[in-house]
This record gives C-alpha cells, structure tokens and sequence, in this order.
C-alpha cells in the first residue's frame, strides 16, 4: 500500500496541534493531575513542581509550532520510508 507523504505528514501535524492544544487545555484545569500523568510518563524520573505551572503565550505559540513541525517532519519521513520497504 502506497502513502501519500504530505497527506500522512498533514493528518500527524494536524493530530500532534490537537492534543497540544488539549493538553494545555487540561494542564490549566487540572494542574496537579496532569503533573503525576506527565511524571508517570517519564518512567520515575523525579520532577520537581513549581507552585503554579506558568505557560507564556510566547512560549505556548513556540511549542505548538515546533512539536507539529516536528510531527509533520516525521510523518513524511514515515511514508516515504514506508513506500520504500513497500517496493522491495
């Protein structure tokens, strides 16, 4: 089966926006929940919480464009190398 790379690199940077997105929704109602999941996701690496979890709009705007820069680099790299094995 064949990939499209754009579309697959598309739909995984689109994916990766929308659960930033929630995330940091969730990280502002639920601060002291989303601390232990993101701790338990870390395999006991020891986090140390600040009183309050402090986002810049700066600093929101930078990590959203990055991680689906990312995932979409990733997502290309994907279905091309896909396609590839996909021939042989």
């Amino acid at each position: 089966m064949k990939h499209n790379p754009i579309a697959i690199a598309n739909a995984l940077a689109t994916t990766i926006a929308i659960i930033f997105v929630a995330c940091r929704v969730l990280v502002g109602i639920f601060p002291d929940l989303m601390f232990t999941v993101a701790q338990s996701w870390l395999h006991g690496v020891e986090l140390v919480q600040k009183s309050s979890w402090d986002l810049s709009m700066q600093s929101f705007v930078l990590g959203l464009v990055s991680a689906s820069v990312s995932a979409w680099l990733v997502g290309y790299l994907f279905a091309s190398i896909s396609n590839y094995f996909a021939k042989k």
